[in-house]
């Protein structure tokens, strides 16, 4: 029963705000704003360029 209790008391410090959804969307725009998502895509189209490149 004390495990039950310690375990409780763990998860209920680690969720700070429930708010998930709240959560993924001011990461997503804070990955939009600050030009992340323009260094993923370049990523991605350069690896997909050097793999066709490399392929025999």
């Amino acid at each position: 029963m004390a495990l039950t209790d310690f375990s409780a008391y763990i998860f209920a410090q680690m969720i700070e705000d429930p708010d998930i959804i709240g959560q993924i969307t001011d990461a997503w725009n804070n990955f939009v704003e600050s030009g992340q998502v323009w260094a993923m895509v370049i990523g991605v189209v350069l690896g997909y360029m050097f793999a066709s490149f490399t392929r025999f």
